[in-house]
């Protein structure tokens, strides 16, 4: 066993330590804070370049959601005229703009009667079924089921209308209208698709009367309203007038079938 020993340097078998190296330990004693100053200066580039995105494209389609909710009681019965009564309205359609930071920015709702906002819809949409369910009742129909699928309807039809308010003016060349704009702009529709419901229940032949007259109205608001949005940003929509012309003509006809589908009271 001592022979072993001494043959293996009197370690017992356990091997000898290796001779320190100085570049090992100056790299293991630099690297946590070179490691930590690389990551932070990495992890502040990518949270920068990421703001920046986050600011330049998704504030560009979703914009401020605040912006939609800054209304009063004047704003909304003069936007609600707007919507069913488009023809008495006697103002411009263009939308206000002032200087924020350097830039110009449009007015809230609550300063600007053009701007589009989402508390009407919302509030639409929310009569449209609480007016779903009443009739349902009133006609021995209702069920859970049959409210539901009213909702459903009625989400579909808005999706259906966003989809077709952003293809269209994508195909005339603005496709930059932040998507909370087009949202708010294809949820009017369901404010004349209420008050029709409504009448419906109290005397239903008007009903036939009454919707084709909202159908009118929200085809002619949108195209009104579209046409601004289109003569706001550069786009080749003077060059092709007549087509255009279709196009738009396309969106106002297409409010028929859609209003009278959401309309109908399915139990």
């Amino acid at each position: 066993m001592a022979a072993m020993n001494s043959d293996l340097g009197g370690l017992g078998g356990r091997p000898a330590p290796s001779q320190a190296n100085p570049f090992e330990s100056a790299l293991y004693g630099a690297g946590p804070g070179l490691i930590r100053s690389g990551l932070g200066a990495y992890g502040e580039k990518f949270l920068g370049s990421s703001s920046e995105f986050m600011q330049s494209n998704i504030t560009q389609y979703l914009s401020n959601p605040q912006y939609y909710f800054q209304v009063n009681s004047q704003y909304v019965r003069n936007k609600l005229k707007v919507i069913l009564f488009p023809f008495l309205h006697r103002g411009h359609w263009t939308r206000i703009t002032e200087p924020v930071g350097g830039r110009l920015s449009y007015k809230p709702p609550i300063q600007d009667i053009n701007a589009p906002d989402l508390y009407i819809p919302l509030m639409a949409f929310g009569t449209y079924v609480v007016i779903a369910g009443y009739a349902l009742g009133a006609l021995g129909r209702f069920t859970p089921e049959a409210l539901t699928l009213q909702f459903t309807k009625g989400l579909l039809g808005w999706f259906l209308q966003v989809i077709l308010i952003r293809v269209l003016l994508y195909t005339l060349g603005s496709g930059e209208a932040p998507l909370l704009d087009i949202v708010a702009y294809a949820g009017y529709g369901f404010a004349g698709t209420s008050l029709a419901m409504l009448v419906r229940v109290f005397w239903s032949p008007s009903y036939y009367f009454v919707l084709p007259w909202f159908s009118i109205c929200t085809g002619v608001f949108l195209v009104k309203t579209m046409k601004r949005v289109l003569l706001g940003a550069p786009r080749s929509y003077e060059r092709h007038p007549s087509r255009n012309h279709y196009f738009l003509l396309f969106l106002a006809v297409v409010q028929f079938p859609m209003l009278f589908w959401l309309g109908n009271i399915s139990g």
